[in-house]
Order: structure tokens, then C-alpha cells, then sequence
């Protein structure tokens, strides 16, 4: 029998969160680097499943199966695509910097105990989080893959509740209620949208016999399996419900605003850079592969919803008055152009949707870090108590303009190749949503430089004054990212050529070719 990599993959860090949360209280330091050197353990592990995957063999590869609940047709199925590797490479990649920035976030305050474990628990959570967010990514059975989308709101829960930013203007009562309302609505969306999913789940079952994608899909393919148009539509509106909240689309976005800016800078990116993927990438892998029918019918609707989320939460980024929350309003746009390029239908439209989710990742991850680590130098998080940082420190300035940059896709910058692509898919297919989509560019470069200008530019307010620059584990934690943004914006064809077949596979689900372009016959 083969090395199980993909098993391993996720249970490294599944053993190292309980490994780290049984480290002695007084051993905190130790806490720390076991985390970190368990999630650059991972990240070896992801770039060992990135070089033995082959973008042009098999759709599913370095698969394993196992009976386990039999009686049910559960089975223990996992596999991988380009989709799939391309985001477990994302979230193994970022784990260490998340850990890196949040290396202080939870040492204890002096008024704790001595026995309570803040640091150690923090750590845990966070790789059990990552544990959990990569089987997601690898699971070919339907009952697996809802196991673990549902079990991750446990440890994200307690990481948004229990360790909520220290930079909160008020009284300690005042901030402790606000980040349990924010823990108790993320769970409470989430787990609504969890329990329509399992009824959907155990509709499949009912009408397919197993759980098993493949399976399903094969039937499907070869005419044993023939579904009812009412019941397969039901059936992708209990999954497309959970993965759209997970998401976060429009109007089930609101838990996010309050999550992100609760939560501490790297819990922020963990949220949406991280966890908030598995609901765009169930969409590719789990409506489209199941329900192609139901998606088409579906697809008008969902447009409009992704345009809205485009505009809206452009918008309201341009209104806010905090920097954290300014953010959580922009993930919520992109997040729209990610469903957009998905449900566009057509190849560039899908594979700048995967594309976006991965460059997403980085930009947010590099400039929410950042953010964190200015917050945390002046305390606050509101944008009106800033001015002046680039004349006091140039760095940190600077990193916050490039992830700013790479936030609203500026050209040679890794995003614009994602938002370019989502648009030309959408706009060869439907012209007039390409166009209205195109509002939230101009908008992302209104919130985003306005964001600079405020807390960057102009005189330098005292508070800021003494502000220190970037420290070196601030730059180890920044630089990478910043030199991915830049490499992947000049060139691309990598990632590319990692997703391109598993998006051609996703598009004969469902049965879509890309429209031949309108050209005028020469004369």
C-alpha cells in the first residue's frame, strides 16, 4: 500500500493541535515554535502533493478509499484536482505566517491564573482549524466532506470568542460582549446553513444510494442515475445555501464584518482567507459536479446576488471608519467576483475564480497582517487616529501600500490576473453583467487609496510619532507574501496550468462550452 500523503497532510497538524495544547502551562515559548515548526511540516507535505500531482492526468489523483460506516455507504474517499491541491498549497502556505503574526496575540494577561493556557490553546486552535480546512479540500465523499465543513466552526468559534483583538476602543466588559455576539453569529449562520446542507446531504443519499462523488457522478454520466428536475434543484439549494453563507454572499454576509473585526489580525485572515474558501471551492466542486442542471437554472439568480455582493460591499468599505471592518466590507466584494467567474460558465471565468480565491489569500493575508501589526503598535483600530505612519516608518507604510495595491488588482500584481479573467469569462457570456461587475473596480481603488492617504499620508499625528517600524519577525511574515503577490502577478502560467484541466472537467459537468467570439467575416 502507497504512502497515504493525503491523510497525512491533514493529520500533521490534527496530532500537532493536540500536542500543542498539552504543552505545560509555564512552557509557552515552546507552545509557540512546536506550532510552527508542525505547520512548516505541513507546508512540505503540500509541496510534496503539489509536485506528485500531474495537471494533465487523472481528475482525481494520489486518491485513497476505505470502508467505514458501511451500513450507509460512508466511505473514507479521498482525492485531489488542481482546484484542490492549488488551495491546500494556499492555506499550508499561509499557516505559518499567521502564526508568526499572532505570536504574541495570546500571551496571558497578568490577571490570569497561571494554570490557564491562552497560548497554548490559541496555537491548537489554529492548527486544528488548518487540519480540518484541508481535508475539506481533499474529501470525495459528500458525508466527509460535511463532517469536517461543519467541525471547523468549533475551533473558529472559540478563536473569534476567545481571543478577540486587545485593540478595542471601551471598557473590557464592552469588548468581551462584542466579540461573543461576533463568535455567537458566525457560528449561528453557519450552523443554519450546516443543518440545511444535511438535509440536503441525506436527500442525496436517499436518491443516489451513496455518498461517494465519483459514484454519483458516473451514474449520472452513464444514465443510471437520473434525478427529478424538482429534486435536484431542492437538493443544490440546500447545498448552495451552507456553501454561500460559508462564503460569504450577499445577503448571508453579515456574520463577517463582526468576525473579522472582533478577532485578532491573524484569526481575521484565517477567516477569509482560509476557512471562508471552502465554501467558493464546494461551490466548483460540489453544485456544479452534482447538480449541473440545477446550477444552469440557478445561474441568473446567483449572478445577480454575486454583482450585488460586488457593489454593496464595495460600497460600504468606502464608508467605514475602522480598518478591520473595511477589509471584512472588501472580502465581501471579492468574494462576489469569485462566485461570479464561477457560475459565468465558461473556462476563463472558472479558472480566474479558482485563480482569484488563491491570489485573494495572499493579498488579504498581506494586508490584514500589516494592518495587525499597525493596530497593535497604536492601539486602535479606527482610521481617524492615524496619519503621517510613512514619515515614521517607511516600511510598514510601504507593505501596507503594496497589499493595498494588490487589494484593489492593480496590474503586475497577482490579483488583477484573477479579476481579469473573471471578467472576460462573465463578459463573453453575459456582456451586461461583465460591465456592471466592472463598478467595483473603480470602487476598490476609491476604498483602498482613501484607506493610505488617511493613516499614511499627510502630517503626523503625535500618537504616531514614536511608532517603530517593521521588526524582523514582522518582515519574515511580510515579505514572502509580498513577493508572491509580485510573482505570481508578472507570471502566472504555474498556477494556471495547475487549475486549467480540473476547470475543463468542472465545465463538461456541466455540459458548457465557451461561446465562440462574435467576429465579422473579413470581406
Amino acid at each position: 500500500m502507497s504512502f497515504p500523503l493525503l491523510t497525512a497532510t491533514a493529520a500533521l497538524p490534527a496530532v500537532g493541535a493536540i500536542a500543542t495544547a498539552a504543552v505545560p502551562a509555564a512552557r509557552r515559548t515552546a507552545a509557540k515554535w512546536l506550532a510552527l515548526l508542525v505547520s512548516l511540516a505541513t507546508l512540505a507535505l503540500a509541496v510534496t502533493v503539489l509536485v506528485r500531482f500531474d495537471p494533465d492526468g487523472a481528475r482525481y489523483q494520489l486518491t485513497e478509499s476505505r470502508s467505514w460506516i458501511a451500513e450507509f455507504g460512508v466511505r473514507y474517499e479521498l482525492g485531489v484536482d488542481g482546484i484542490g491541491v492549488a488551495l491546500i498549497a494556499l492555506t499550508a502556505l499561509l499557516m505559518p505566517f499567521i502564526i508568526l503574526a499572532g505570536w504574541h496575540d495570546a500571551d496571558p494577561l497578568e490577571t490570569r491564573s497561571s494554570r490557564w493556557r491562552p497560548t497554548q490553546g490559541f496555537f491548537a486552535l489554529i492548527l486544528a482549524v488548518e487540519a480540518m480546512v484541508i481535508i475539506s479540500f481533499e474529501a470525495t465523499d459528500v458525508f466527509l466532506f460535511y463532517i469536517f465543513f461543519e467541525a471547523m466552526l468549533i475551533p473558529m468559534y472559540f478563536l473569534i470568542g476567545g481571543f478577540g483583538d486587545r485593540a478595542h476602543a471601551g471598557s473590557d466588559e464592552n469588548a468581551s460582549a462584542q466579540r461573543s455576539y461576533a463568535a455567537v453569529k458566525f457560528l449561528l449562520y453557519n450552523l443554519v446553513g450546516g443543518l440545511i446542507m444535511l438535509a440536503a446531504v441525506i436527500g442525496l443519499y436517499v436518491v443516489a444510494g451513496n455518498f461517494s462523488l465519483q459514484e454519483i457522478a458516473e451514474a449520472r454520466a452513464n444514465g443510471t442515475l437520473d434525478m427529478a428536475t424538482d429534486t435536484e434543484r431542492w437538493l443544490f439549494l440546500g447545498f448552495f445555501f451552507a456553501f454561500a453563507v460559508k462564503a460569504p454572499l450577499w445577503p448571508l454576509h453579515t456574520w463577517l464584518p463582526n468576525a473579522m473585526g472582533e478577532s485578532t489580525a491573524p484569526v481575521a485572515v484565517l477567516i477569509t482567507a482560509v476557512v471562508d474558501k471552502v465554501g467558493t471551492f464546494a461551490m466548483l466542486r460540489f453544485c456544479l459536479g452534482l447538480f449541473p442542471e440545477a446550477s444552469e437554472w440557478a445561474t441568473p439568480v446567483i449572478l445577480v446576488l454575486a454583482l450585488i455582493s460586488i457593489i454593496y460591499g464595495a460600497l460600504l468599505a468606502v464608508g467605514q471608519r475602522d480598518i478591520k471592518r473595511l477589509v471584512a466590507y472588501a472580502s465581501i466584494s471579492h468574494f462576489g467576483f469569485i462566485i461570479l467567474g464561477i457560475f459565468a460558465m465558461t473556462s476563463q471565468g472558472q479558472s480566474g475564480a479558482t485563480l482569484y480565491m488563491v491570489n485573494h489569500g495572499i493579498s488579504t493575508a498581506a494586508l490584514m497582517l500589516v494592518a495587525g501589526f499597525l493596530i497593535s503598535r497604536r492601539g486602535s483600530r479606527l482610521i481617524a487616529d492615524y496619519g503621517g505612519v510613512q514619515k515614521v516608518a517607511p516600511v510598514l507604510a510601504g507593505t501596507f501600500l503594496i497589499g493595498g495595491l494588490a487589494t484593489l488588482s492593480l496590474p503586475g500584481l497577482a490579483p488583477f490576473v484573477s479579476e481579469f479573467l473573471v471578467l472576460v469569462g462573465a463578459f463573453a457570456r453575459y456582456p451586461v453583467v461583465g460591465i456592471i461587475a466592472t463598478v467595483g473596480i473603480v470602487l476598490a481603488a476609491l476604498y483602498t487609496l482613501v484607506l493610505y492617504q488617511r493613516t499614511m499620508t499627510g502630517p503626523v499625528k503625535p500618537e504616531v510619532s514614536a511608532m517603530p517600524d517593521l521588526r524582523v519577525r514582522e518582515l519574515v511574515v511580510v515579505a514572502p507574501l509580498i513577493a508572491l503577490l509580485i510573482g505570481l502577478g508578472v507570471y502566472p502560467k504555474p498556477l494556471t496550468d495547475l487549475v486549467n484541466p480540473a476547470v475543463k472537467h468542472t465545465m463538461s459537468d456541466v455540459q458548457k462550452k465557451d461561446p465562440k467570439p462574435e467576429v465579422e467575416a473579413a470581406k
